[in-house]
């Protein structure tokens, strides 16, 4: 999401001590010296299959060396999408497309016209996570997004010359998630199946269920849900990740600013950062998001939402047992004896990597029961785990169960439900590691690494705040980094060895706030994160806070997406974006020929301030016409002559 996270959301204020301080932050990368050798030892000289959850059917072809084929592009600022010469990339879902389902098709209005009711029916404002589900194959399939938050000064006709409660159902109606279908004809061109049984469109109003430890708990209960078992809607959806029986999940990130907590918030609503009056004023017209009047409101959101795509009239289920947090997102590895074990961080300074591993099996289709049928229960049952990064390279997860350590009754936690519900507060007991805000997750099945990327945080070092330490080994951290890590045994091991993959910059740049550890094209801010099938890293990346002593990191250019091959750590710049956009989600076909990629924002200044009217706007993309309004898009990314991305 655009804009600096680490200055409007930082609310952990816990004691927890800062792990020794790092004289040499290139100690900790995994790219120097002996450990680069030892790595190399260990990870294998193919890599076949190893996708973030083990392929539906079969794998690629063993990798030849060299992973990365393709000739990088230079940085840009130019407003469009540019791809390696031999490639093409075309918008196949923008906001305001009808998504497709039958009968309720209604067209974008360049002017912003449609409806609350149309837009409820339209891909939503702000793509980010997606992933393709294949229905046949590599030529058609589902495609699943989130749309993280709105524009309202695009979203509207007049913008914010005036607010009312249709304004505030069509913001709503234009967050949450879409589900279309696609299909590539013989040429490989794809396009949208329009209508498609499988068309969905779920809003910030769309009834969940809230599943797990949690569900029904005291703290979820509000006068409009007695039960505390049903929530109306999604929103602030960010990354994504799909399982291994066919479900899509969500993560609920910065949930805190949609809610007015008024002059007087509690210790609960002050350590979830919610703000005095909400980012988009919904508790006008929607009194739910008045947090004074409706305290428990905010505890039903901020969890990491189940979704089958493949019934459209299933209830999204908000599983509580995976805890509450401002999840990026959420992904899936699978032990050697069939269970799942769920990663997923928090995009906000100070905050935690958390791990959830299922008490049972995952469940094979039946005759008559889909694999998500089979595993309806398999996430509320489980146990999560926070993670703690020590000095030497080792780590541990710290288990957040109710009644061991401080997580008792006297510390305020009254049952495993509360636990999960102050999931923050228990970590801060825990002592666990305060991180630069961890944002999406990639996972080897095949050697067990796990990736994830810190975007930033530049309050780290500012008086009051903490310091360095080695996970995080920069003050000032307006960069990022890529830590990577391994459990001890299989993924459910209660220890780790870890250690970072890169820093984020340009090892060229003099400045210790900029210089960066990067073995080729210079980035900043990683963010987006995917391990496709052949072993390759792609890196995507969100500058909206990447500045040096008040300026725009100018070398680095428009964000981007970069292929990185593990084993060397070479990076060469694949993708760049139109301006002030971020590039975010990716998912690619079974046969790798064909790459699904997010644009958002494009032209994005300041949120909710773009005025319709101003021909000064900062880009048109993808239209290109001056003028037309930026519209968040998905694009298919082909090589010329079909053959696998990035080779």
């Amino acid at each position: 999401m655009a804009k600096d996270f680490s200055s409007l959301e930082d609310s952990n204020r816990s004691p927890n001590p800062n792990i020794h301080q790092l004289t040499d932050p290139a100690r900790r990368t995994w790219l120097s010296g002996g450990l680069s050798a030892l790595l190399a030892g260990l990870l294998p000289t193919a890599l076949s299959g190893c996708t973030t959850v083990p392929p539906a059917t079969g794998s690629w072809p063993l990798a030849a060396r060299p992973l990365l084929g393709f000739k990088p592009v230079p940085s840009s600022r130019v407003d469009r999408v540019i791809v390696p010469d031999g490639y093409r990339a075309t918008v196949i879902a923008a906001w305001g497309d009808p998504v497709g389902i039958a009968g309720q098709m209604p067209a974008f209005d360049p002017d912003a016209r449609n409806s609350a009711a149309e837009q409820a029916l339209q891909f939503g404002m702000h793509h980010d996570g997606i992933h393709y589900i294949s229905l046949d194959g590599s030529r058609r399939g589902l495609l699943v997004m989130n749309h993280e938050y709105v524009d309202d000064g695009l979203l509207h006709e007049d913008g914010l010359r005036s607010w009312s409660a249709e304004k505030v159902a069509k913001s709503q109606a234009a967050h949450g998630i879409s589900v279309s279908e696609v299909a590539a004809d013989a040429a490989g061109n794809w396009q949208l199946v329009r209508p498609s049984r499988f068309a969905r469109r779920i809003t910030a109003t769309t009834p969940c269920r809230l599943g797990g430890p949690a569900g029904g708990h005291r703290l979820l209960r509000t006068e409009a849900d007695p039960s505390g078992e049903i929530v109306l809607g999604t929103f602030n959806n960010c990354a994504s990740g799909q399982t291994p029986w066919g479900t899509y999940l969500s993560g609920e990130e910065n949930f805190n600013g949609y809610f007015d907590a008024g002059d007087t918030p509690d210790a609960h609503q002050r350590r979830w950062g919610l703000p005095k009056t909400g980012w988009y004023g919904w508790a006008r017209f929607d009194q739910r998001f008045d947090a004074a009047r409706h305290p428990n409101e905010p505890n039903r959101f901020g969890w990491i939402v189940e979704v089958d795509p493949m019934d459209p009239a299933s209830t999204p289920v908000k599983r509580t047992a995976l805890g509450r947090a401002a999840h990026e997102g959420a992904w899936v590895a699978v032990t050697r004896d069939g269970r799942a074990v769920i990663y997923s961080g928090e995009d906000a300074a100070f905050e935690y990597i958390y791990r959830f591993v299922s008490r049972d099996r995952i469940a094979p289709a039946r005759p008559g029961i889909s694999a998500a049928a089979a595993n309806r229960e398999l996430l509320d049952h489980g146990t999560l785990y926070v993670a703690r990064f020590d000095a030497d390279g080792s780590g541990r997860w710290l288990p957040l169960r109710h009644g061991e350590g401080p997580l008792t009754a006297a510390n305020g936690f009254a049952d495993q439900g509360e636990v999960l519900v102050k999931t923050r507060q228990a970590s801060d007991l825990l002592g666990a590691t305060k991180m630069d805000r961890p944002e999406w997750v990639a996972i080897n099945q095949a050697t067990r690494d796990v990736y994830c990327t810190l975007t930033s945080n530049s309050q780290r070092g500012a008086p009051g705040m903490p310091g360095a330490d080695a996970a995080n080994p920069r003050a000032a951290n307006v960069m990022g980094q890529i830590i990577r890590w391994r459990e001890d045994g299989d993924f459910d091991g209660e220890t780790l060895r870890w250690s970072h993959l890169m820093l984020a910059g340009d090892p060229a740049d003099p400045r210790p706030q900029a210089k960066g550890t990067v073995n080729g094209d210079a980035f900043a801010n990683p963010d987006g994160l995917m391990l496709d099938q052949r072993g390759v890293l792609w890196i995507q990346t969100d500058m909206s806070a990447a500045r040096i002593d008040g300026g725009d990191l100018q070398n680095i250019g428009n964000n981007q997406m970069l292929a990185c091959d593990p084993r060397s750590g070479e990076v060469r710049r694949f993708l760049t974006g139109p301006n002030n956009c971020e590039i975010t989600g990716a998912t690619i076909t079974p046969d790798g020929s064909t790459m699904f990629i997010n644009v958002q924002h494009p032209g994005e200044a300041v949120r909710g301030r773009n005025d319709p009217d101003d021909p000064s706007r900062f880009s048109s993309w993808p239209s290109g016409r001056p003028g037309d309004r930026p519209r968040s898009a998905t694009v298919v990314i082909r090589r010329d002559d079909g053959g696998v991305i990035g080779s």
